[in-house]
């Protein structure tokens, strides 16, 4: 071996020694993190709608209007936009949203933006889709409480949404049917997607985060947070146990409810299986920041007590105020705009004379 040889093979030990023992560089570090986030995360896709299903204007518009149509419910008061507001994100900011004649649900309204994408609806999981959702809601007690569809059929003719029907759905031999209204908001429901800043830094804009939410994401990573919460919604995409390390209550100030005979045990009351008991479907993260106040009861006020909380709850980790701050500075990163189709109340039919 020659000494000019030498030297290089000694040069490149040297550089490759180097190159271990030297810290990565921000570049490096920003592409590293952003390959383990695309490992767990996805962006929102470019429609929720479904398979063989056209989300045509027409359809979209009448699933608009019977959204914010309050004169389907019982009391003539009550919409899906009663609960999902565009002021207040698509939630309605309340710890328990109010039905029908005053009646208080028994839990905290979601935001009805990205739902679509959602494993299932409600906190237990007993709709199975934002259509099936929407027809339950019709002969909801707490709802609609309407007490057939055929009265709510009734009621959407007199209110003059017969031609609205027949726009929407050619063809069909009963257009104006509850099965349709599910239709028409599902498809409504699909058309409210709300990319965020962290849609842009999944697709490889690295910029699109700040260095603190950037932080946030890895400690919500390293801490397992994302064991749960991941996916293209960041969440509620599965059924988990709310209260792994001790008693749920304990932390969030919850109380006991008559409706559930005790605390809320979750998918329980709906399976009665023992199995399921304080089972809850994993709230999507998106727009978290922008719907206080949170968990299925509304029991806890603000996001950086909610974090903290469901670290001790599932995690049994204390987390420090660093890391919480930066944990909701990515948090924030999930807040998309309100979509434009929502912002906007619509017109609706005036009843014929």
């Amino acid at each position: 071996m020659t000494m000019h040889s030498k030297f290089i093979t000694k040069f490149s030990m040297t550089t490759a020694l180097l190159a271990l023992a030297w810290p990565l560089s921000a570049a490096d570090g920003d592409q590293a993190l952003l390959d383990k986030a695309k490992a767990l995360f996805q962006p929102l896709p470019a429609t929720a709608a479904l398979e063989n299903s056209s989300l045509t204007p027409t359809r979209v518009a009448l699933g608009k209007a019977l959204f914010f149509e309050t004169r389907v419910s019982n009391d003539g008061r009550l919409a899906c936009a009663t609960c999902h507001n565009p002021a207040y994100h698509g939630a309605d900011s309340l710890a328990l949203s109010v039905g029908i004649n005053g009646k208080v649900l028994p839990r905290n309204a979601h935001t009805v933006f990205n739902t679509a994408l959602l494993v299932a609806q409600h906190y237990g999981g007993n709709r199975v889709s934002v259509e099936d959702q929407a027809v339950k809601a019709l002969l909801s007690p707490l709802a609609y409480g309407n007490t057939s569809y055929e009265q709510v059929e009734k009621k959407l003719a007199q209110l003059g949404y017969q031609s609205w029907f027949d726009k929407a759905y050619p063809g069909e031999a009963k257009p104006l049917s509850a099965e349709n209204w599910g239709k028409a908001i599902g498809a409504f429901e699909r058309t409210l997607l709300t990319p965020s800043p962290f849609d842009k830094y999944l697709k490889g804009d690295t910029k699109a985060l700040s260095p603190l939410a950037k932080k946030g994401l890895t400690t919500f990573i390293d801490t397992g947070c994302a064991g749960c919460h991941n996916g293209v919604t960041v969440g509620g995409q599965s059924y988990q146990k709310f209260g792994i390390t001790q008693d749920y209550w304990k932390l969030t100030g919850s109380t006991e409810k008559e409706i559930f005979k005790g605390y809320d045990k979750g998918r329980f009351h709906d399976t009665k299986n023992e199995a399921d008991a304080f089972m809850f479907k994993v709230p999507q993260l998106r727009n978290v920041a922008a719907t206080p106040p949170y968990f299925h009861d509304g029991s806890v006020a603000t996001l950086p007590q909610a974090v903290r909380i469901m670290g001790q709850l599932q995690l049994g980790k204390d987390l420090s105020d660093e890391d919480v701050n930066a944990i909701v500075a990515f948090l924030e990163s999930l807040t998309g705009e309100v979509p434009a189709n929502f912002a906007q109340v619509p017109q609706l039919p005036v009843a014929p004379h």
